[in-house]
């Protein structure tokens, strides 16, 4: 259920307990009020026929002596020098009313009191239909009510999730609307929230810009020296790391371009079987892998996708090079229709990335290996700019899975 329908329901709730708490209270007071005229107007007749009755013996209003029939409570309190009312109660109410007179005599006078009286079931039809229009006109209202509520805080929940997914100069105080209430306080809350983040992004992206862009020159001319070396174990030790500092860099400038919103994809039609195992047959040769390190499995009919044949082989490289060092060969690489995955057979990847996805300088728990969680970060780089959906899980035997779902062809170009 709903915020909208709980706020309904408990508005109606508490209206028709009010409403039936008012009409009951009204009925019980007109039912008190009749028998007050009720017993009054007995009260005064059975004065009149005692008046009558002490001058000329003579009694009114069919008024009786010592009837036999007179209950015994009223007849105590007349004995006790009162003169006193009565109701029987149902059926065949009757309302009694007596008085001692002369000679020690009671006289009393009765009337029936009728239990369905014409003007209370007017009263009762009035309030029932009354409470029931009132009910149903309330119900209007806190639908109404409640729906406005309801539509700011979905509006609001909606922009916290375009938040949460990278938009963050959407502006939950304006989905909210106007107002001064509750509702305008969270969304103000979460604009400076966002705001906040949004510039601490920004001193990140700067950050790993400058430092990227200051290391490339002095990384460029160290790799350039250390070939200078005269051959030897410790020239070789110095180049290899000298080129590990080169890549690294390299990284860093490829996400800066990630974070600044620079990049755009070079689309062309790609045969995406085909195209996957030439790409895996290039990685073979420039990282030296064995042909059974990495083995490719084409499912169905090649498919032809709209897509940046760069970007793709890039993000098929991070992930098979991820899985060779973190994971254990063979890597499988399969491709079916729009989609391709990539597993390894290793320890799976961490359940902190299955459920936020890569970050950066994390790469995950120590049995996993070593690195800068840069890789899987690019991958995802490049699967935002490609309009891609790349998602990471384990594997249905074991190992870690990443799976890459290209968008289908535009229409236009189908």
């Amino acid at each position: 259920m709903g915020l909208r329908s709980k706020l309904g329901l408990i508005f109606l709730l508490v209206s028709s307990l009010a409403i039936l708490v008012l009409c009951v209270a009204v009925y019980t007071q007109a039912q008190s009020s009749r028998l007050d005229r009720t017993r009054s107007f007995a009260d005064e007749r059975i004065q009149l026929a005692a008046e009558s009755y002490d001058r000329n013996g003579v009694p009114l209003f069919g008024s009786r002596l010592d009837d036999p029939d007179l209950p015994q409570p009223l007849r105590e309190s007349v004995l006790e020098g009162k003169r006193a009312t009565f109701k029987t109660g149902s059926p065949n109410a009757q309302m009694w009313a007596a008085v001692a007179v002369r000679d020690g005599k009671i006289l009393s006078i009765v009337q029936d009191y009728e239990a369905n009286d014409p003007s209370m079931n007017a009263l009762r039809r009035a309030l029932i239909f009354g409470g029931i229009g009132t009910v149903a006109l309330v119900a209007l209202v806190s639908v109404v009510a409640a729906g406005s509520l309801s539509r700011r805080i979905v509006a609001v929940a909606g922009t916290a999730r375009r938040i949460a997914a990278g938009e963050l100069d959407a502006s939950a105080a304006r989905a909210a609307g106007k107002g001064n209430d509750e509702v305008q306080s969270l969304a103000t809350a979460l604009d400076t929230m966002a705001s906040s983040l949004r510039a601490q992004l920004e001193a990140e992206r700067r950050f790993t810009a400058d430092v990227a862009h200051d290391l490339r020159t002095p990384v460029t001319g160290l790799l350039t020296a250390a070939e200078l070396l005269p051959a030897g174990r410790p020239s070789e030790l110095v180049r290899d790391r000298a080129k590990v500092l080169r890549r690294l860099v390299e990284d860093l400038l490829e996400i800066a371009r990630f974070d600044s919103g620079v990049e755009q994809a070079d689309l062309e039609h790609v045969g995406l079987g085909a195209f996957v195992g030439s790409a895996v047959g290039r990685l073979r040769m420039q990282q030296s892998l064995a042909p059974d390190s990495v083995i490719v499995h084409r499912i169905g009919e090649d498919e032809t996708v709209w897509t940046d044949s760069r970007r793709i082989e890039r993000i098929l490289a991070n992930l098979i090079v991820n899985g060779l060092r973190h994971g254990k060969p063979p890597i499988d690489v399969t491709v079916s229709g729009r989609t391709m995955e990539v597993v390894d057979h290793g320890d799976g990847y961490p359940e902190e990335l299955i459920a936020e996805g890569p970050r950066r300088f994390r790469s995950g728990v120590a049995e996993r290996g070593v690195g800068h969680g840069l890789g899987l970060t690019i991958a995802a780089g490049h699967a935002k700019v490609l309009g891609a959906v790349l998602t990471f899980g384990a594997a249905p035997e074991g190992g870690a899975l990443a799976r890459l779902e290209l968008p289908p062809l535009p229409e236009t170009e189908s």
